[in-house]
């Protein structure tokens, strides 16, 4: 365990019980979000090559057209 994790882990156990559930559930959930996040980018990188060749071969057949915050993105 790093020293700042250390640090951290004697601050939140210096929190009171239900505090201290609440920091380890959202812990906890935080790691499987990055968990899911991590498998659904692994399965999908023919997809995003796919993509990304995609935008690529626009870009170069002149079809894009440069971002105008103002005009795209106006507030009417």
């Amino acid at each position: 365990m790093t020293q700042l994790l250390e640090k951290a882990m004697k601050r939140v156990a210096a929190l009171p019980v239900n505090e201290q559930n609440a920091f380890a559930s959202f812990i906890l959930a935080e790691l499987e979000s990055e968990r899911r996040w991590d498998e659904l980018f692994a399965s999908s990188q023919d997809a995003l090559s796919e993509m990304a060749a995609l935008a690529v071969a626009e870009e170069a057949d002149g079809k894009t057209a440069e971002l105008d915050l103002e005009r795209d993105f106006a507030k009417n």
